[in-house]
């Protein structure tokens, strides 16, 4: 890879931070840029970073010959506007990373929901048949953080969402997995098919496509109901679909079946997702805070059906309709508990279907009453189906919350 003399990145979160200490690492002059004046930028300072926090002037594109993008950094925002408008090349840290890291094999993850666990239960199979792997990308580790890193015969497993898949020019994918597609990030994207075109850019230089069954697109399909080599531990129909993905993926990755199987029947699911935090006094506590638009929730809420849930519900909001959530929500749902910035338009919607709720306001008022509520063979249940920069900095920071406040519970 020809690397250039001067870059820019924009936003130093996570993938930013990694993206400029691997060019920085690799000789590069790397200014780094992000609005946020209270940005802890220490690393990239000690690096020799030249780290311009709570500004995003024009100026700072001055002799630079290309832009790297965080992927929480909007395309139309004024720096890679104004970059594109002078020809300078824009990536994302994917791209980036992808170029940084070519010589090894890589299996794309995206889609709406699923991503996380399909690409962690991919990782588990290529650990099982004894095959060096990463899991890197959307909520992991950042990609270019494994730069110079990895033995040469490694596989990388990335997870792609729609914000990073946007700025891709040579990322080619080995195997390429689309799981679903449905209506989010509309804040962001305007459109579900500017969010579509998004997302089936992974699919651009992909040497084998895993699709699901029923889209109509190109590919080896997939579905629920499918045989399997064995029945994932994992819960919920959405989650055997997941497994089916990730099935199909490590089958072309040329996995064989024992493998696959035994991974299936072991793996027990990623933080943050339909993950039992506790079990107190018969009542079980189940953290689903990556649950961020309405479809995650939905399933979540269909893999309890048989059971009594006290369900919290809410957040900031994302562009979505919030009706459909609540036509489908099953009678075994005793208490619905609002928390956020969505509470006025969940309760709107709630009003419409006659369905009873509680405007709790924050997430500690809303695990107390669930708690006071829940009787044994209860399921407490946090599926939020929204976004949770209102009151956390993300879902991570949100379900961390709802595991210390179930805690202090017990």
């Amino acid at each position: 890879m020809k690397l250039p003399r001067r870059a820019l990145v924009v936003g130093l979160a996570r993938s930013g931070e990694a993206a400029g200490l691997a060019l920085s690492r690799r000789g590069v002059h790397v200014v780094a840029a992000d609005r946020d004046a209270a940005i802890d930028a220490g690393r990239l300072a000690e690096a020799g970073v030249e780290v311009h926090a709570g500004s995003e002037e024009e100026c700072l594109l001055e002799g630079v010959e290309l832009l790297v993008k965080s992927p929480g950094v909007p395309g139309e925002s004024p720096l890679p506007a104004a970059a594109r408008a002078l020809g300078i090349p824009v990536w994302s840290e994917v791209e980036l990373g992808y170029r940084l890291l070519r010589s090894h094999p890589f299996v794309g993850v995206t889609g709406t929901n699923g991503k996380t666990t399909t690409a962690e239960l991919l990782g588990a199979m290529f650990r099982v048949a004894e095959r060096p792997v990463v899991v890197a990308g959307n909520v992991g580790r950042p990609l270019t953080s494994f730069d110079g890193t990895l033995p040469s015969e490694a596989w990388i497993v990335c997870e792609l969402s729609s914000f990073q898949l946007e700025d891709v020019h040579e990322l080619a994918c080995e195997v390429a997995v689309l799981l679903n597609l449905e209506p989010d990030h509309l804040d962001r994207h305007t459109s579900f098919e500017a969010y579509r075109d998004a997302k089936v850019r992974i699919f651009e230089r992909a040497r084998t496509k895993i699709v699901p069954r029923g889209l109509g697109l190109e590919g080896i399909e997939f579905s629920a109901d499918e045989p399997l080599p064995a029945e994932p531990l994992i819960r919920g129909a959405h989650n055997r679909e997941n497994a089916a993905a990730a099935t199909a993926a490590a089958r072309a990755a040329g996995l064989e079946d024992d493998a696959i199987a035994y991974a299936l029947r072991t793996f027990p699911g990623v933080e943050h997702r339909l993950e039992l935090v506790a079990e107190i006094g018969g009542v079980r506590y189940v953290n689903d805070s990556k649950a961020t638009n309405t479809a995650a929730a939905r399933r979540a809420i269909a893999a309890y059906a048989e059971e009594p849930v006290r369900l919290i519900l809410g957040g900031s909001l994302k562009g979505e309709s919030f009706d459909e959530l609540v036509s489908v929500l099953p009678e075994t749902v005793r208490s619905l508990d609002l928390i956020g910035d969505a509470s006025e338009e969940l309760a709107a919607a709630l009003d419409r279907a006659g369905r009873p709720y509680r405007r709790s306001g924050d997430l500690a008022t809303a695990v107390a009453r669930a708690a006071a509520d829940a009787a044994p063979g209860d399921v407490v249940l946090l599926s939020p189906a929204c976004a949770s920069y209102d009151q956390f900095r993300n879902f991570e920071e949100r379900g961390d919350a709802f595991r210390r406040l179930v805690q202090e519970l017990g």
